[in-house]
Protein backbone atom coordinates (compact mmCIF):
# COMPACT_ATOMS: atom_id res chain seq x y z
CA UNK A 1 0.00 0.00 0.00
CA UNK A 2 1.43 3.40 -0.93
CA UNK A 3 2.06 5.88 1.85
CA UNK A 4 -0.89 8.20 2.58
CA UNK A 5 1.60 11.01 3.22
CA UNK A 6 1.93 12.80 -0.07
CA UNK A 7 2.09 16.50 -0.87
CA UNK A 8 -1.04 18.14 -2.25
CA UNK A 9 -1.85 17.73 -5.93
CA UNK A 10 -3.33 20.71 -7.79
CA UNK A 11 -6.23 20.12 -10.14
CA UNK A 12 -8.37 22.54 -12.13
CA UNK A 13 -12.16 22.46 -12.07
CA UNK A 14 -14.92 24.65 -13.45
CA UNK A 15 -17.28 25.72 -10.66
CA UNK A 16 -20.32 27.87 -11.34
CA UNK A 17 -18.93 28.79 -14.73
CA UNK A 18 -15.44 29.81 -13.63
CA UNK A 19 -12.22 27.83 -13.50
CA UNK A 20 -10.43 27.35 -10.23
CA UNK A 21 -7.52 25.28 -9.01
CA UNK A 22 -7.69 23.23 -5.84
CA UNK A 23 -4.78 21.56 -4.06
CA UNK A 24 -5.63 18.45 -2.07
CA UNK A 25 -3.66 15.45 -0.92
CA UNK A 26 -4.28 12.36 -3.10
CA UNK A 27 -6.23 10.62 -0.33
CA UNK A 28 -8.73 13.51 -0.35
CA UNK A 29 -8.99 13.46 -4.16
CA UNK A 30 -9.79 9.75 -3.90
CA UNK A 31 -12.41 10.38 -1.20
CA UNK A 32 -13.93 13.21 -3.25
CA UNK A 33 -14.21 11.02 -6.36
CA UNK A 34 -15.83 8.25 -4.29
CA UNK A 35 -18.29 10.69 -2.72
CA UNK A 36 -19.24 12.13 -6.11
CA UNK A 37 -19.69 8.65 -7.59
CA UNK A 38 -21.80 7.66 -4.58
CA UNK A 39 -24.11 10.60 -5.27
CA UNK A 40 -24.01 10.04 -9.05
CA UNK A 41 -22.68 13.53 -9.72
CA UNK A 42 -19.52 14.89 -11.27
CA UNK A 43 -16.68 15.91 -8.95
CA UNK A 44 -17.11 19.52 -10.11
CA UNK A 45 -20.80 19.45 -9.18
CA UNK A 46 -20.04 18.15 -5.70
CA UNK A 47 -17.31 20.76 -5.23
CA UNK A 48 -19.73 23.47 -6.36
CA UNK A 49 -22.21 22.32 -3.71
CA UNK A 50 -19.52 22.29 -1.02
CA UNK A 51 -18.44 25.76 -2.16
CA UNK A 52 -22.00 27.09 -1.88
CA UNK A 53 -22.32 25.66 1.65
CA UNK A 54 -18.90 27.07 2.61
CA UNK A 55 -19.79 30.60 1.50
CA UNK A 56 -22.82 30.61 3.82
CA UNK A 57 -20.57 30.08 6.85
CA UNK A 58 -20.06 33.10 9.16
CA UNK A 59 -16.30 32.58 8.78
CA UNK A 60 -15.83 30.74 5.47
CA UNK A 61 -12.67 28.64 5.23
CA UNK A 62 -10.73 28.23 2.02
CA UNK A 63 -12.26 25.87 -0.51
CA UNK A 64 -9.68 23.10 -0.04
CA UNK A 65 -10.20 23.20 3.73
CA UNK A 66 -13.97 23.13 3.26
CA UNK A 67 -13.67 20.06 1.02
CA UNK A 68 -11.53 18.25 3.59
CA UNK A 69 -13.98 19.06 6.40
CA UNK A 70 -16.98 18.06 4.27
CA UNK A 71 -15.36 14.73 3.43
CA UNK A 72 -14.67 13.98 7.10
CA UNK A 73 -18.11 15.06 8.32
CA UNK A 74 -19.97 13.24 5.53
CA UNK A 75 -17.95 10.05 5.51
Amino acid sequence: MPSPYHPPVKRSLAIAGHKTSISLEPVFWDMLREAAAGESVAVAALVARIDAERIKSPTPPGLASAIRVWLVVNR
